[in-house]
């Protein structure tokens, strides 16, 4: 597939995330608990095994949000006016969704109970983690906080405009991320040189306004220092 379809293609898809982030609040609520939920794995040290289930969780329960979404909009298409059937595939499709979230806290409730308990016993030492897992968190955190707030703004398109520059953010989390890893001050240049590249090329083509690009690395910029601050 040539790159620009897939770009295209991708906008698409993206465009599907934006859309039910911007009109169904449940939507967002999901994004905010992946968030929480994330950071608090990392903060409570539960293992790897852990934290894929919980991210999987996460992924369900957003997944199955936005099949609901879809649902609504192509019920309300259907029927006009009301019906007892529009409601009862609505119902239906809600309960979906409650299902999920619901086994979501449970299963997220029994594999953190014992690492929070440890954590408050423990006089609330905060687990340290490698660095890799630590940029790995900041790039996922940093594309949700992206997604959430394009979802606010609603401009532009996911991958080619709108506030803030998901490239810039990420760029520029890359570059804090190695530069903490690396501990090289010509590493760090060389990946700063890149990210300034990065975000300079979205506003020479027309697809971000300068305050777009800054704003998206100082998003990118600060939310990994943070949790590298925080976690390391």
């Amino acid at each position: 597939m040539p790159l620009r379809k897939w770009i295209k293609s991708a906008n698409h898809a993206i465009e599907g995330i934006l859309h039910a982030a911007k009109t169904q609040r449940h939507m967002r609520y999901h994004l905010y608990a992946a968030i929480i939920v994330l950071i608090s794995a990392f903060l409570l040290g539960v293992g790897r095994i852990e934290l894929v289930v919980l991210i999987s969780l996460a992924i369900l329960v957003i997944s199955i949000e936005m099949i609901n979404t879809s649902i609504e909009i192509i019920t309300d298409i259907l029927f006009k006016e009301y019906d007892p059937r529009a409601k009862a595939i609505k119902d239906t499709a809600a309960g979906a969704v409650l299902i999920a979230a619901m086994g979501a806290v449970i299963i997220g409730y029994i594999m953190l109970f014992e690492p929070l308990r440890e954590f408050f016993y423990s006089g609330m030492d905060i687990a340290k983690r490698s660095e890799p897992d630590i940029a790995v968190l900041a790039l996922i955190v940093v594309l949700i906080l992206v997604v959430i707030t394009k979802s606010f703004f609603g401009k532009g398109e996911p991958l080619r405009g709108g506030m803030p520059s998901g490239h810039s953010a990420v760029a520029f989390s890359v570059w804090v991320a190695i530069t903490i890893m690396t501990e090289s001050f010509m590493v760090s240049m060389l990946v700063m040189i890149m990210a300034i590249f990065i975000a300079q090329s979205r506003v020479t083509v027309g697809i971000h306004k300068p305050w777009e690009v800054i704003l998206g690395g100082l998003l990118g910029m600060t939310t990994t220092f943070l949790l590298f601050k925080v976690f390391l």
